[in-house]
């Protein structure tokens, strides 16, 4: 009798196991793996931030606030599925983002005149401040639509490459 109960034991830990293999490999699991990426500030998309931040003309300073504004962005990032296609190898997914709507403040025109230096020229540094001081203060939400594209490769489910449209989306500076 304990053999059996061993065996069936053994055999439910087996398909468990299979089970779960199984069910991290769909297209959804793979677009809620990668926006919880975001949410939980994984090392891909720090490293993606810290790229993006070293292409900017701010500060040392500046870029450390920039840092910290998008951290807090990234975690507070909500999302939900809203439907999941699947034809063959090729996979949709249909998502709800809500995000910090950073768009109006990164979209406002600037008057060189409020940011000079003390010779009177433009003092672009001094406008970074005033934009980081805004952003820091944001508190406008804006869900958008995004739909994630996959192709499964050798049995995995694999998203391909946002477009820019949507990585604006998930960063919040998307300007319709």
């Amino acid at each position: 009798m304990k053999k059996i109960l061993l065996s069936i034991a053994a055999l439910f830990l087996l398909v468990g196991c299979d089970m779960g293999e199984d069910m991290t490999n769909t297209p959804t699991k793979k677009v809620e793996a990668y926006l919880d990426g975001y949410q939980k500030l994984d090392d891909n998309v720090l490293n993606d931030l810290d790229a993006l931040i070293d292409d900017t003309e701010y500060t040392i300073e500046q870029k450390a606030r920039y840092r910290d504004i998008m951290k807090k962005h990234y975690s507070n990032l909500k999302y939900e599925i809203k439907d999941e296609h699947i034809d063959g190898d090729v996979a949709t997914v249909d998502t709800e983002v809500e995000v910090s709507d950073y768009s109006k403040i990164l979209s406002e025109e600037v008057n060189q005149d409020d940011y000079k230096d003390e010779e009177g020229n433009y003092d672009a540094s001094k406008y970074f401040d005033y934009q980081l001081d805004r952003l820091e203060k944001a508190t406008e939400k804006v869900k958008y639509n995004i739909t994630f594209n996959l192709t499964k490769k050798d049995g995995e489910w694999v998203i391909s490459d946002l477009d820019e449209t949507s990585k604006e989306k998930i960063h919040g500076i998307y300007i319709h």
